[in-house]
């Protein structure tokens, strides 16, 4: 049970030694397939991270904004249902606007970011435990999409999961139940998992999203090309390839592609990979759900819903569910 005596502000890093995957094999596993793929954790060197920046601040962008004001306008309630002396665990090193407001409402005992990039990790903490003078913060370096164990100062405290951005939809449906499985095992029974969560809407909405006028998310999808030329001595060559994102009613999601605009070869440190005119290669899929259909895959999980916050279109949610077991 939770003790009575809050931990002493500190800064501890937690190094879980997550294993990294091959990415030579990993992508080259990928593109080998008869429907091309590569991993959307390959969008994320140094550039890609600046244009994900440029793309929440885009206007067709409405998922951002929207789950921050969702965050805004409901951080009393928030505060509320979390309770004091938690230990809030936030799944990805992510938006520090987004920790920033639960932080402010809640003020948790301790923050504990979860992330597989250390560099990453340990600057966006030490941020935070520069900022806030009374806060614990133990950021760990683990892979979050497998079971990992937390710091010992979790165990004095309820524990409260993070996870906004819509990252959910990253998953496909088929996975979210083991990964909401995963972070049960995390918090344990009776904590709590905040998450966000974009909702099903009209087509047009969802295709600018993916689709903006100033190209920045086209920019966005083609530097992976350019990242996989910088990581694994590739030759791809970024202007044989055009950005393709679409609406997917049969599967709720949004698919994210580059399309070979030419019959072509691409080396990839002694792998050949060919590619026919018009073959594409997928590199995200991000779903959207009803609140229905995202609450029965949480409640396979153990989950059950304890508030749910929306925006007034209700293009956006955010969840905070108990783990029941």
């Amino acid at each position: 049970m939770p003790g009575s005596v809050l931990p002493e502000r500190e800064f501890r890093f937690h190094d879980r030694q997550p294993d990294l995957p091959d990415a030579m094999a990993e992508v080259v596993t990928g593109l080998s397939r008869s429907a091309k793929t590569v991993p959307p954790k390959y969008f994320y060197d140094a550039t890609g991270s600046r244009l994900f920046d440029d793309i929440t601040r885009l206007p067709e962008y409405y998922l951002t904004r929207t789950e921050v004001g969702i965050m805004r306008e409901n951080r009393e309630d928030m505060a509320r249902a979390v309770g004091d002396r938690a230990c809030l665990v936030e799944y990805g090193s992510g938006s520090s606007e987004k920790i920033r407001i639960l932080l402010e409402a809640c003020r948790p005992a301790a923050y504990v970011p979860v992330d597989i990039s250390r560099a990453h990790l340990l600057q966006s903490a030490r941020a935070i435990y520069e900022d806030y003078d009374w806060l614990a913060v133990h950021p760990t370096c683990a892979d979050y999409s497998r079971p990992f164990a937390l710091p010992d100062i979790a165990s004095a405290l309820p524990c409260v999961a993070f996870f906004p951005g819509s990252s959910i939809g990253n998953f496909d449906p088929a996975d979210v139940p083991g990964f909401l499985a995963a972070v049960g095992a995390v918090v344990g029974r009776g904590g709590r998992l905040i998450v966000g969560v974009d909702a099903k809407k009209d087509a047009d909405v969802l295709h600018a999203a993916y689709n903006d006028g100033a190209g920045v998310t086209e920019a966005f999808n083609l530097n992976l090309l350019k990242h996989l030329n910088d990581l694994l001595d590739a030759d791809f060559d970024p202007a044989r390839f055009e950005h393709q994102a679409e609406y997917n009613p049969a599967r709720g999601r949004i698919e994210m592609y580059l399309a070979s605009t030419a019959t072509q070869s691409v080396r990839l440190n002694g792998a050949e990979i060919a590619f026919d005119t018009g073959e594409r290669i997928h590199t995200e899929s991000s779903y959207k759900y009803d609140p229905d259909e995202f609450l029965e895959l949480a409640g396979a999980a153990g989950f059950v819903q304890q508030r749910m916050w929306t925006d007034e279109r209700g293009y956006f949610m955010v969840l905070l569910l108990e783990y029941a077991g």
